[in-house]
């Protein structure tokens, strides 16, 4: 190495590394574009549960609740609550019953308000529920109960 740090070998040290960089960055790009299709659920993707995902934003869940770990940790992540409540065979069941059963005015604990959403309303966003909850996250959230 020269005894002197020149301008010019500055120049070519940042000319370098950006080139590197953004190399390395539009690679890492393409590598996602390229996986994406594999990971996303969209044939799975109807009216419900857009209609679903309408009354998600409409009634600001995420104002309380997290999915796939974006949003509130006031209360418990709902990315993965499909599974966590049956799945196939009793998700609906299961999840119209406690919609309509809040607030449960237990004593000490967070009250979720109630909605007074209606039966369609209510099986469009567990549809948009059972769609989130079966994207491929690379098992995130880590935490399973949320």
């Amino acid at each position: 190495m020269a005894e002197r740090f020149t301008k010019s070998m500055a120049r070519n040290m940042y000319l370098g590394g950006s080139v590197f960089f953004i190399l390395l960055f539009l690679g890492l790009t393409m590598d996602t574009v390229r996986q994406l299709p594999q990971r996303d659920n969209r044939e799975n993707l109807t009216e419900e549960v857009a209609h679903g995902k309408k009354l998600w934003e409409d009634n600001n869940c995420i104002g309380c609740h997290s999915l796939l770990g974006e949003g509130a940790y006031f209360a418990p992540e709902l990315g993965n609550v499909f599974y966590r409540r049956g799945g196939e065979d009793s998700f609906k069941i299961f999840f119209k019953s406690w919609m309509n059963a809040q607030p449960l005015g237990v004593e000490g604990r967070r009250a979720m308000p109630q909605f007074n959403l209606s039966d369609e309303e209510l099986d469009a966003l567990a549809a948009f529920l059972e769609y989130s909850a079966k994207i491929k996250t690379n098992d995130w959230p880590p935490n399973i109960e949320g």
